[in-house]
C-alpha cells in the first residue's frame, strides 16, 4: 500500500539458538531495492565499538544496518549485541493502529523516523482483544472468557500462551496490566475481574489476580464484594501498585461517578475503598498510563450542564493523592478529530502519551517533557465507512526482552 513500510520476515538462526527460542527477526525494507554499502570507518572501527555504535540506533535502522554486509549482520544477531543494546535506556514508544474492527490488522508509528510500518501481530485474534504493555512486551486477553492470554514482544514476534487465570469465567467487566523488571526481564499480569452479584446491581464481587513469570504461577491475590462501585477495564501498575478505575452504580453525582483504588503487588492491602481517590473532576473516561513509575491519566472532560458529553481533552499526573494537571488539548486539536465521541484510545509510556478518536484515523502525540502537541505523520489508511472504528495501543520497541 503506498505510504507504507513493509517488515520482511528474515530468519537470524545464530541469535535464534543464543537467546533461547527467537524464531525469526523482520528486516526493513524502507527505500526499494537501492544498493547499500559501508562506509570506510567500518574498516577501522571494532567489532565492540561498532556494536556500541548501532545500538544507539532506531530499532527501524538496526533493522536497516543488519542487510549493509556480513558483518553487520553477524554484529545485530549476536548475543553480545542485545546487551549493548540494552543499555540504552529507552526506544521511543510506537503506537500501533487497527484498521479493521474484524482482523487486527494495522500499522504502527514510528515516532523518531516519523514513519508507519506494516506489521503482524502475533497470538491476538480480533482487535477488541484487551491489551496492555510494558518495556517491550505486550499481553493479549480475548474478550469472551477473558482468559486465554497471551504475552509477545511485537517486533521479535516471540510469544507465549499463559495458564488460564483462576476465578470467575466470563466476568461483567475485566482489567487487564503487565509490569516488566528491565533488570531482571521478569514480568508480572495482573487481572482484575468484577461481576455483578446476582439479583443486586449495587453489590459486585472483585477479584484481583497475579500472574508471576518467575514462577510461572496465578495467585488470587484479593476477592471483595463492593457496594455501590464496579470495576471496569481500565488498569495500570506502577512503582509495584496496582490501580484500576472503579464506576459508580448508585446514580451519584457526575463528579462521583468514577474513583481511582490501589492495591499493592508487595504485600496485604486494606479493603479497596479505603484506598479510594478521587478523579480530577467529572470525566466522560479516564485512561491509565505508566510514564516512568508515574500514574498519569488521560480523562475527557464533560460540559458543565451535560457532564456525559465531552468538552475536552486533559492530562493529570498522581502525586501522593493528589492530581496535578500537565496539560489540555488546545481546540484546535480537539476539533482536528472531527466528531470525537464522550470515549477515546489513549496510551503512553516513557515521556510520549498518543490521542486517538475511535472515528479517525489521526493520531495526536504529547511530548510530557516538552509539553508539546503534534500530529502524528498521516496514517496510510483512510477511513472507508460512516461506522469504520479505529483504537490502537502504544509499546516500546525492543529486542531483548522474551515472555
Amino acid at each position: 500500500m503506498k505510504g507504507e513500510t513493509s517488515w520482511i520476515s528474515h530468519c537470524f538462526d545464530d541469535m535464534s539458538k543464543e537467546i533461547g527460542g527467537l524464531d525469526s527477526f523482520s528486516e526493513l525494507i524502507d527505500e526499494g531495492n537501492k544498493e547499500t554499502t559501508a562506509v570506510s570507518v567500518d574498516l577501522i572501527l571494532p567489532d565492540d565499538l561498532l556494536e556500541r555504535i548501532l545500538a544507539f540506533l532506531p530499532i527501524a535502522s538496526i533493522f536497516r544496518a543488519s542487510s549493509v554486509c556480513r558483518r553487520w549482520h553477524e554484529i545485530v544477531s549476536s548475543k553480545r549485541f542485545l546487551w549493548n543494546f540494552s543499555n540504552v535506556l529507552s526506544q521511543k514508544p510506537w503506537y500501533f493502529m487497527f484498521t479493521s474492527s474484524d482482523e487486527p490488522v494495522g500499522y504502527a508509528y514510528d515516532p523518531i523516523l516519523r514513519k508507519w510500518y506494516g506489521i503482524e501481530l502475533p497470538c491476538i485474534q480480533t482487535p477488541n482483544w484487551f491489551i496492555a504493555s510494558s518495556c517491550g512486551l505486550v499481553c493479549f486477553m480475548d474478550n469472551d472468557s477473558r482468559s486465554e492470554l497471551h504475552v509477545c514482544n511485537p517486533v521479535t514476534k516471540h510469544c507465549k500462551k499463559l495458564e488460564d487465570p483462576p476465578g470467575l469465567k466470563f466476568p461483567d467487566y475485566s482489567a487487564l496490566s503487565i509490569s516488566v523488571n528491565r533488570t531482571s526481564h521478569n514480568y508480572t499480569v495482573s487481572v482484575v475481574k468484577s461481576k455483578q452479584v446476582p439479583g443486586n446491581f449495587f453489590q459486585w464481587d472483585l477479584s484481583i489476580h497475579i500472574y508471576d513469570s518467575e514462577t510461572r504461577m496465578w495467585a488470587t491475590s484479593l476477592t471483595e464484594v463492593l457496594t455501590g462501585w464496579r470495576g471496569g477495564d481500565e488498569s495500570v501498575i506502577c512503582d509495584g501498585i496496582l490501580y484500576f478505575l472503579i464506576y459508580s452504580t448508585g446514580g451519584g453525582t457526575p463528579e462521583n461517578r468514577h474513583g481511582l483504588v490501589t492495591y499493592s503487588l508487595s504485600g496485604r492491602s486494606s479493603p479497596l475503598l479505603k484506598s479510594f481517590i478521587p478523579v480530577p473532576g467529572p470525566l466522560t473516561c479516564g485512561r491509565l498510563m505508566n510514564l516512568k513509575e508515574k500514574l498519569v491519566v488521560v480523562g475527557g472532560m464533560g460540559k458543565q450542564d451535560r457532564p456525559d458529553i465531552i468538552k475536552g481533552i486533559g492530562i493529570w499526573v498522581l502525586e501522593g493523592r493528589n492530581w496535578n494537571e500537565v496539560a489540555r488539548m488546545p481546540h484546535k486539536y480537539f476539533q482536528g478529530f472531527g466528531e470525537l465521541d464522550d470515549v477515546f484510545a489513549s496510551s503512553g509510556t516513557d515521556d510520549l502519551i498518543y490521542i486517538q478518536s475511535y472515528g479517525a484515523p489521526a493520531l495526536l502525540v504529547f511530548d510530557m517533557n516538552q509539553k508539546l502537541w503534534k500530529w502524528a505523520q498521516k496514517c496510510p489508511v483512510s477511513k472507508k465507512f460512516p461506522l469504520q472504528l479505529f483504537t490502537g495501543f502504544c509499546f516500546e520497541p525492543r529486542l531483548e526482552f522474551a515472555p
